[in-house]
């Protein structure tokens, strides 16, 4: 078996795309959107009919200047084609500008599972993404409770980890890849091993802190810029992995060895933190400069890409 194949026997394998044609090719068992992704899919000719039908439909029905509806009947809409593709799950993710809004981000996420279940899509299918700023964690608290599931992204330590799996959430998503780029910068290193790359040990840390404490909070890794960081993870309970890098996975050949499982972790010494308040949450996130500034400039940058994903929505609706 090629890597990838065999990165599948450990590993749930999870396209991180929001184009249709690279899932069907890499057959993943879930998979994952955020509105970078989407904007980028939005703009290729082989979606383009699909979002001016879309945005037609909402449109008609809810206003073209309707830009909250719009922007999901579309994320919705790619999500319901992916599921036609994969055996799993897909998430799909609030709009970042609501990170710091507890109720608006619960009221747009009942909303976007109506739009799923309008489709013929069960809520189990999907997968509701927010930041994990301390009222994303606590809109995830209030959804989880509801039986929707969340997946916590924009996760950049242990303290959010932590907060994330007290309030109950399906999953989260540690960005290896943005943790490594920020230690790059701060050291002036071009690289850094596997063993030694700082957003691998910190999903590292996460793993094992959940499975020596029997949590049923599951990670997915995700933001990988290498397939090093992504081999140096197998035993991961889940794994979201662009396009590329799947690709290259599955050039590879030789053995790969699980690195990372329950029975090691249950076996490890691990200090167990006390219930974290929002003053302690945000204290610690104060003092990890990496998780404060990667959190932020994650939030400004989805931020960014949902702005212009909604300019981009407008220059095809102003016709409707």
């Amino acid at each position: 078996m090629n890597q990838l194949d065999q990165l599948r026997t450990m590993t749930t394998v999870v396209a991180d795309s929001g184009d249709i044609e690279a899932i069907k090719q890499h057959q993943p068992t879930d998979a994952t959107t955020n509105p970078s992704l989407i904007l980028a899919a939005a703009q290729m000719p082989a979606y383009r009919e699909m979002v001016k039908a879309s945005l037609q439909r909402c449109a008609s029905a809810e206003g073209r200047d309707n830009t909250a509806a719009l922007c999901d009947q579309l994320f919705v809409d790619f999500g319901v084609e992916i599921l036609q593709h994969i055996p799993g799950r897909i998430s799909t993710e609030i709009d970042a500008t609501l990170s710091f809004d507890t109720d608006t981000c619960v009221s747009r996420a009942l909303s976007i599972i109506d739009r799923y279940q309008a489709a013929g899509i069960d809520s189990d299918r999907v997968l509701i993404k927010l930041a994990s700023t301390w009222e994303g964690i606590r809109a995830a608290e209030i959804l989880e409770d509801k039986g929707i599931h969340c997946n916590m992204t924009l996760l950049f330590s242990l303290n959010q980890a932590i907060a994330c799996a007290d309030a109950g959430a399906t999953l989260i998503s540690p960005f290896v890849g943005r943790i490594t780029d920020w230690y790059k910068t701060r050291d002036g290193v071009e690289h850094f091993e596997p063993e030694h790359d700082p957003g691998v040990q910190s999903v590292q840390r996460i793993y094992q802190y959940y499975k020596h404490f029997d949590y049923d909070t599951e990670v997915m890794a995700a933001s990988f810029r290498t397939p090093e960081q992504v081999l140096a993870l197998s035993g991961c309970d889940l794994l979201t992995i662009a396009p590329n890098l799947l690709q290259n996975l599955a050039a590879r050949e030789g053995d790969l060895a699980q690195q990372l499982s329950i029975e090691a972790a249950q076996k490890a010494k691990v200090e167990r933190w006390p219930p974290i308040t929002q003053s302690q949450f945000l204290w610690h996130l104060n003092e990890d400069a990496m998780a404060h500034e990667k959190l932020a400039d994650g939030i400004r940058r989805f931020a960014q890409d949902q702005l212009s994903l909604e300019q981009f929505i407008h220059t095809l609706v102003k016709p409707i």
